[in-house]
């Protein structure tokens, strides 16, 4: 599923100057609020976020509800004009290796082990065999997750026609969900509206009507299978040629990955094959699923009439983690430890967030704003004891007093 924007240049509960403590995506399913809507199709929703999307050249333009670009010099304005100059230099002095190919690598190297994980899996050894579960499902998270969620961004390359090409390979290939809802609930909603209440509030990750113990250790294991039904339901809004290109793409990567769990690993029956596909697709669901609710939930809650100027928004309503040697893989630095650098930053590749994330907590702490950090056990704990007002209840909406 892609994961879990809006943009100048692009999550524990400690915050550092804020009063939160021990509370707060990846590409949303869409947002409730606006599944009516056609994602390309120039609604008012559409065109209030668009004033997000600035590119590495790092303007700070809020958008206001009424839809209009608001570029005076006020205070907030100038810290985030202020702190985008400072990040456009590392990212003017950086290679292009530091910009893309890191990431690039990383994701051509996810390829490279597909071989080595779909022979594994002929092996009647249990080691071998598990080696190959691993090894898929590691990829298969690195494709969608990684690879979907910096091709949503275009941050893969500068080119505009390649950006296009992988954000279909990555998100409608590899994740089977349609590059305009991915993009445009992802992107434009929840990017641009981070935390405001009926927007971009990740209300779409909250499930009521399970209890806590389920929706956190057995729902995730229903993510495959959801994600391509939520993926058919969207494509209503779509035009008919690209959800026709959809539909082709989303059997393409499910049939490629079903002949070859049949002539490759040599499975005998459909359903072995089938229930495979199943294990390695859902190895890392539960972070997944966790990471999308950490890093935002629990955190200030807005309404779209009274939110905060950008870098407050951001610095206030995300959370970043600690780093972790198999998420920072699979999932990429930008939703996991260096999530503030990459909702300031979104255009910003993982290794470039990782690169500014100095630069941006220095600069929030030195100018007495919420850098928001916490761990993952910490935060599970959290939503485990707190789960009933967290993702049950409508969150209340935050009032700060002399920030707007």
């Amino acid at each position: 599923m892609p994961l879990e924007e809006g943009d100048p240049l692009s999550p524990g509960g400690r915050q550092v100057n804020g009063e939160v403590s021990g509370v707060p995506p990846l590409l949303g399913m869409g947002e409730p609020s606006l599944r009516g809507t056609t994602a390309p199709g120039g609604s008012r929703t559409d065109v209030m976020a668009e004033g997000w999307e600035l590119g590495p050249a790092l303007g700070d333009g809020d958008v206001t509800p009424g839809g209009a670009p608001q570029r005076a010099q006020q205070p907030e304005e100038a810290l985030m004009t202020e702190l985008s100059e400072l990040v456009q230099k590392v990212v003017k002095s950086s290679s292009w290796w530091e910009r893309h190919g890191t990431d690039i690598s990383i994701l051509a190297c996810s390829f490279l082990l597909l071989p080595a994980g779909f022979l594994c899996l002929r092996s009647a050894q249990a080691i071998p065999f598990l080696a190959g579960v691993l090894t898929l499902g590691v990829v298969h998270h690195t494709l969608t997750v990684k690879g979907s969620h910096l091709a949503s961004h275009n941050a893969l390359t500068e080119s505009k026609s390649w950006s296009k090409v992988w954000a279909i390979f990555f998100i409608e290939l590899c994740s089977a969900f349609t590059v305009e809802q991915a993009t445009y609930n992802h992107v434009k909603i929840h990017h641009g509206y981070t935390n405001v209440i009926g927007l971009g509030d990740s209300s779409t990750w909250k499930l009521p009507f399970l209890n806590r113990y389920v929706y956190m250790f057995i729902a995730p294991l229903a993510v495959p299978i959801l994600t391509p039904l939520v993926a058919l339901d969207l494509l209503r809004n779509v035009e008919w040629k690209a959800a026709l290109r959809t539909l082709c793409c989303m059997f393409l990567g499910f049939y490629c990955h079903y002949w070859l769990l049949l002539h490759v690993s040599g499975f005998q029956s459909p359903w072995s094959a089938l229930l495979c596909m199943l294990v390695t697709r859902s190895l890392l669901a539960h972070p997944y699923i966790h990471v999308n609710i950490f890093q935002h939930i629990g955190l200030p809650m807005f309404a779209a009439d009274r939110k905060p100027k950008r870098i407050h928004l951001m610095s206030l309503g995300v959370l970043n983690l600690p780093r972790n040697p198999l998420l920072d893989w699979s999932f990429g630095h930008s939703l996991i430890s260096c999530h503030v650098e990459h909702h300031l930053f979104p255009s910003l590749s993982d290794n470039m967030c990782l690169k500014i994330k100095p630069i941006v907590s220095q600069y929030l702490k030195q100018k007495k704003l919420p850098y928001n950090e916490d761990t993952y056990s910490s935060r599970l704990w959290l939503f485990l004891q707190r789960y009933e007002e967290l993702m049950v209840h409508a969150p209340p909406i935050t009032e700060l007093v002399g920030i707007q």
